[in-house]
Protein backbone atom coordinates (compact mmCIF):
# COMPACT_ATOMS: atom_id res chain seq x y z
CA UNK A 1 0.00 0.00 0.00
CA UNK A 2 2.81 2.41 0.84
CA UNK A 3 4.54 1.54 -2.48
CA UNK A 4 1.30 2.35 -4.21
CA UNK A 5 0.83 5.23 -2.29
CA UNK A 6 4.03 6.97 -2.97
CA UNK A 7 3.97 5.68 -6.95
CA UNK A 8 0.75 7.02 -7.87
CA UNK A 9 -0.13 9.73 -5.21
CA UNK A 10 2.97 11.39 -4.28
CA UNK A 11 5.56 11.03 -7.07
CA UNK A 12 3.12 11.92 -10.23
CA UNK A 13 2.06 15.32 -7.59
CA UNK A 14 -1.54 13.92 -6.53
CA UNK A 15 -1.34 15.00 -2.94
CA UNK A 16 -2.75 18.05 -3.60
CA UNK A 17 -5.90 17.00 -5.49
CA UNK A 18 -6.46 14.29 -3.30
CA UNK A 19 -6.90 16.76 -0.55
CA UNK A 20 -8.94 19.03 -2.68
CA UNK A 21 -11.21 16.61 -3.69
CA UNK A 22 -11.48 15.35 0.34
CA UNK A 23 -12.31 18.78 1.40
CA UNK A 24 -15.02 19.26 -1.33
CA UNK A 25 -17.02 16.20 -0.49
CA UNK A 26 -16.35 16.95 3.06
CA UNK A 27 -17.77 20.61 3.12
CA UNK A 28 -20.63 19.85 0.66
CA UNK A 29 -21.70 17.46 2.98
CA UNK A 30 -21.15 19.37 6.15
CA UNK A 31 -22.92 22.18 4.58
CA UNK A 32 -26.03 20.01 3.60
CA UNK A 33 -26.45 18.75 6.85
CA UNK A 34 -26.54 21.95 8.31
CA UNK A 35 -29.00 23.81 6.07
CA UNK A 36 -31.04 20.65 6.49
CA UNK A 37 -30.81 21.46 10.31
CA UNK A 38 -31.44 25.29 9.70
CA UNK A 39 -34.40 24.17 7.43
CA UNK A 40 -35.94 22.19 10.31
CA UNK A 41 -34.93 24.63 12.95
CA UNK A 42 -33.24 22.62 14.85
CA UNK A 43 -29.37 22.85 16.23
CA UNK A 44 -27.28 25.86 16.76
CA UNK A 45 -26.59 26.96 13.45
CA UNK A 46 -28.62 29.88 11.86
CA UNK A 47 -28.86 31.91 8.43
CA UNK A 48 -26.39 34.59 8.38
CA UNK A 49 -28.48 37.76 7.95
CA UNK A 50 -26.61 41.16 8.26
CA UNK A 51 -28.47 44.20 8.13
CA UNK A 52 -31.38 41.80 6.68
CA UNK A 53 -29.38 40.53 3.86
CA UNK A 54 -28.94 36.69 3.49
CA UNK A 55 -25.83 35.44 2.83
CA UNK A 56 -25.35 32.69 0.89
CA UNK A 57 -22.43 30.30 1.57
CA UNK A 58 -21.37 30.52 -1.77
CA UNK A 59 -19.82 33.83 -1.46
CA UNK A 60 -17.04 32.39 1.18
CA UNK A 61 -17.32 29.91 -1.16
CA UNK A 62 -15.61 32.25 -4.19
CA UNK A 63 -13.46 33.86 -1.73
CA UNK A 64 -11.96 30.64 -0.27
CA UNK A 65 -11.44 29.60 -3.77
CA UNK A 66 -10.11 32.91 -4.78
CA UNK A 67 -7.19 32.06 -2.01
CA UNK A 68 -6.60 28.55 -2.69
CA UNK A 69 -6.24 29.46 -6.49
CA UNK A 70 -3.60 32.17 -6.48
CA UNK A 71 -2.02 30.31 -3.53
CA UNK A 72 -1.67 27.19 -5.49
CA UNK A 73 -0.36 29.11 -8.69
CA UNK A 74 2.12 30.75 -6.60
CA UNK A 75 3.36 28.01 -4.63
CA UNK A 76 3.49 25.12 -6.93
CA UNK A 77 2.05 21.49 -6.24
CA UNK A 78 4.92 20.57 -3.39
CA UNK A 79 5.53 21.60 0.27
CA UNK A 80 3.05 22.20 3.31
CA UNK A 81 1.63 25.36 1.59
CA UNK A 82 0.23 23.66 -1.93
CA UNK A 83 -1.50 21.21 0.42
CA UNK A 84 -3.48 23.96 2.78
CA UNK A 85 -4.60 25.75 -0.77
CA UNK A 86 -6.10 22.36 -1.97
CA UNK A 87 -7.84 22.45 1.17
CA UNK A 88 -8.59 25.90 0.62
CA UNK A 89 -9.71 25.80 -2.88
CA UNK A 90 -12.14 22.24 -2.42
CA UNK A 91 -13.72 23.57 0.42
CA UNK A 92 -14.68 26.80 -1.80
CA UNK A 93 -15.43 24.84 -4.66
CA UNK A 94 -17.99 22.51 -2.40
CA UNK A 95 -19.60 25.81 -0.81
CA UNK A 96 -19.93 27.11 -3.80
CA UNK A 97 -21.35 24.45 -6.03
CA UNK A 98 -23.75 23.51 -3.70
CA UNK A 99 -25.62 26.71 -4.67
CA UNK A 100 -25.17 25.83 -8.29
CA UNK A 101 -28.34 26.35 -9.03
CA UNK A 102 -28.79 29.36 -7.82
CA UNK A 103 -26.25 30.96 -9.90
CA UNK A 104 -27.59 29.02 -12.69
CA UNK A 105 -30.86 30.21 -12.45
CA UNK A 106 -29.83 33.36 -10.78
CA UNK A 107 -32.84 32.88 -7.77
CA UNK A 108 -33.20 31.10 -4.58
CA UNK A 109 -34.30 27.93 -5.85
CA UNK A 110 -32.33 26.16 -2.68
CA UNK A 111 -35.04 23.87 -1.75
CA UNK A 112 -36.97 23.56 -4.74
CA UNK A 113 -36.75 20.75 -7.87
CA UNK A 114 -34.79 23.40 -9.59
CA UNK A 115 -32.19 23.66 -6.60
CA UNK A 116 -31.73 19.42 -7.29
CA UNK A 117 -29.07 20.09 -10.19
CA UNK A 118 -26.36 21.26 -7.49
CA UNK A 119 -26.36 17.85 -5.99
CA UNK A 120 -26.08 16.58 -9.73
CA UNK A 121 -23.41 18.70 -10.59
CA UNK A 122 -21.63 17.92 -7.41
CA UNK A 123 -21.72 14.19 -8.12
CA UNK A 124 -20.38 14.74 -11.45
CA UNK A 125 -17.57 17.32 -10.31
CA UNK A 126 -16.96 14.60 -7.68
CA UNK A 127 -16.49 11.76 -10.03
CA UNK A 128 -14.46 13.55 -12.49
CA UNK A 129 -11.86 14.55 -10.47
CA UNK A 130 -11.75 10.78 -9.28
CA UNK A 131 -11.51 9.63 -12.30
CA UNK A 132 -8.19 12.27 -12.91
CA UNK A 133 -6.93 11.30 -9.27
CA UNK A 134 -7.17 7.30 -9.41
CA UNK A 135 -5.59 7.04 -13.29
CA UNK A 136 -2.75 5.33 -13.38
CA UNK A 137 -1.08 7.66 -16.53
CA UNK A 138 2.92 7.55 -16.03
CA UNK A 139 3.42 11.14 -16.71
CA UNK A 140 5.52 12.55 -13.15
CA UNK A 141 6.15 8.39 -12.36
CA UNK A 142 9.83 8.15 -12.60
CA UNK A 143 11.88 4.74 -13.47
CA UNK A 144 9.53 2.84 -15.01
CA UNK A 145 9.93 -0.49 -15.97
CA UNK A 146 8.76 -1.69 -18.86
CA UNK A 147 5.89 -4.27 -17.70
CA UNK A 148 4.60 -1.50 -15.65
CA UNK A 149 4.78 1.21 -18.56
CA UNK A 150 3.01 -1.53 -21.13
CA UNK A 151 0.26 -2.24 -18.08
CA UNK A 152 -0.07 1.71 -18.00
CA UNK A 153 -0.50 2.46 -21.57
CA UNK A 154 -2.69 -0.51 -22.10
CA UNK A 155 -4.77 1.62 -18.58
CA UNK A 156 -4.63 5.02 -20.57
CA UNK A 157 -5.80 3.65 -23.80
CA UNK A 158 -8.90 1.85 -22.54
CA UNK A 159 -9.63 4.92 -20.71
CA UNK A 160 -9.37 7.09 -23.82
CA UNK A 161 -11.62 4.75 -25.72
CA UNK A 162 -14.10 5.07 -22.66
CA UNK A 163 -13.82 8.48 -23.03
CA UNK A 164 -14.61 8.49 -26.40
CA UNK A 165 -18.01 6.58 -26.29
CA UNK A 166 -18.64 8.73 -23.32
CA UNK A 167 -18.46 12.10 -25.11
CA UNK A 168 -20.90 10.18 -27.83
CA UNK A 169 -23.45 9.66 -25.22
CA UNK A 170 -22.84 13.32 -23.95
CA UNK A 171 -23.31 14.36 -27.64
CA UNK A 172 -27.24 11.83 -27.84
CA UNK A 173 -27.62 13.74 -24.04
CA UNK A 174 -27.55 10.95 -21.97
CA UNK A 175 -25.02 13.32 -19.38
CA UNK A 176 -25.44 10.72 -16.45
CA UNK A 177 -24.62 7.77 -18.64
CA UNK A 178 -21.83 9.89 -19.87
CA UNK A 179 -20.29 10.60 -16.44
CA UNK A 180 -20.83 7.23 -15.05
CA UNK A 181 -19.44 5.77 -18.27
CA UNK A 182 -16.21 7.70 -17.88
CA UNK A 183 -15.47 5.58 -14.50
CA UNK A 184 -17.44 2.81 -14.84
CA UNK A 185 -16.42 0.58 -18.84
CA UNK A 186 -19.55 -0.24 -21.10
CA UNK A 187 -21.77 2.16 -19.60
CA UNK A 188 -20.58 4.62 -22.06
CA UNK A 189 -20.75 1.84 -25.07
CA UNK A 190 -24.31 1.38 -24.19
CA UNK A 191 -25.02 5.16 -24.20
CA UNK A 192 -23.13 5.33 -27.10
CA UNK A 193 -24.87 2.91 -29.10
CA UNK A 194 -28.86 3.76 -28.11
CA UNK A 195 -31.23 5.96 -29.64
CA UNK A 196 -30.48 9.44 -28.56
CA UNK A 197 -32.47 11.71 -26.61
CA UNK A 198 -35.09 13.69 -28.74
CA UNK A 199 -33.83 17.13 -28.10
CA UNK A 200 -29.55 16.27 -28.04
CA UNK A 201 -27.58 17.86 -30.64
CA UNK A 202 -27.06 14.26 -32.06
CA UNK A 203 -30.38 13.92 -32.68
CA UNK A 204 -30.58 17.34 -34.34
CA UNK A 205 -28.39 16.66 -36.75
CA UNK A 206 -28.46 13.11 -37.38
CA UNK A 207 -32.22 12.42 -36.91
CA UNK A 208 -33.27 15.64 -38.90
CA UNK A 209 -34.47 13.79 -41.74
CA UNK A 210 -35.75 10.54 -39.70
CA UNK A 211 -39.20 10.91 -38.93
CA UNK A 212 -38.99 7.39 -37.58
CA UNK A 213 -35.94 7.72 -35.81
CA UNK A 214 -37.59 10.83 -33.98
CA UNK A 215 -40.39 9.28 -33.15
CA UNK A 216 -38.92 6.32 -31.84
CA UNK A 217 -36.45 8.86 -29.61
CA UNK A 218 -39.74 10.49 -28.40
CA UNK A 219 -40.87 7.57 -27.52
CA UNK A 220 -37.70 5.86 -25.54
CA UNK A 221 -37.07 8.81 -23.76
CA UNK A 222 -40.63 9.30 -22.38
CA UNK A 223 -40.63 5.41 -21.21
CA UNK A 224 -36.97 6.37 -20.01
CA UNK A 225 -38.31 9.21 -17.51
CA UNK A 226 -41.28 7.47 -16.43
CA UNK A 227 -39.44 4.74 -15.46
CA UNK A 228 -36.49 6.45 -13.98
CA UNK A 229 -37.40 9.90 -12.80
CA UNK A 230 -39.15 9.04 -9.96
CA UNK A 231 -36.14 7.01 -8.47
CA UNK A 232 -33.79 9.73 -9.31
CA UNK A 233 -35.24 12.35 -7.39
CA UNK A 234 -35.47 9.97 -4.63
CA UNK A 235 -31.92 9.87 -4.50
CA UNK A 236 -30.90 13.60 -5.31
CA UNK A 237 -33.64 13.98 -2.31
CA UNK A 238 -32.02 11.62 -0.18
CA UNK A 239 -28.38 13.35 -0.37
CA UNK A 240 -29.37 16.89 -1.11
CA UNK A 241 -32.83 17.60 0.83
CA UNK A 242 -36.58 17.61 -0.81
CA UNK A 243 -37.49 20.15 -2.18
CA UNK A 244 -40.05 22.34 -0.99
CA UNK A 245 -43.96 21.85 -2.13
Amino acid sequence: MGHWWFRNIVEPGKLPLLLALAAFVLTFAFTRAVTRLIRAGKGPFRNVTPGGVHVHHVVPGVCLMVVGGFTTIAGGRQGVGSGIAAVLFGAGTGLVLDEFALILHFGDVYWTEEGTKSVEIVIVTAALVALILGSFLPFGVNELGPDEARDRLNVVRTAGLNFLLALIALAKGKVRMAVIGVLVPFVALFGAVRLARPNSPWARRCYRRRPRARARAALRARRHDQRWSGLRRKAEHLIGGAPSR
